[in-house]
């Protein structure tokens, strides 16, 4: 029997056979608060997936696109910085 409960959250972070569950979780996570992180890119911008921790965007028209990939950077660093970790390595533009 068991000497304590533990929540779902704590068994889903600490066990290691359910890792791709929290990777997917993260990712669904960030994807999900794109636009609180960024609410200026709403209409703009629509987070597709991320994958290998590099978010796909779909952009609205290549003028965007070329203006997003100029602060590539700044996203990426904004994104992680929002969730206290790195969850986002890349950003590609579809």
């Amino acid at each position: 029997m068991l000497d304590s409960f533990r929540s779902v959250k704590d068994i889903i972070l600490k066990e290691p056979g359910l890792s791709g569950l929290k990777t997917d979780i993260i990712n669904s996570e960030t994807i999900l608060k794109f636009t609180e992180v960024f609410p200026e890119l709403e209409q703009i911008v629509k987070p597709i997936k991320i994958e290998n921790k590099t978010l796909f965007l779909k952009v609205e028209n290549s003028v965007w696109r070329s203006e997003l990939n100029l602060q590539n950077k700044s996203l990426i660093e904004k994104l992680n910085s929002h969730f206290n970790e790195e969850r986002i390595k890349a950003i590609r533009f579809l």
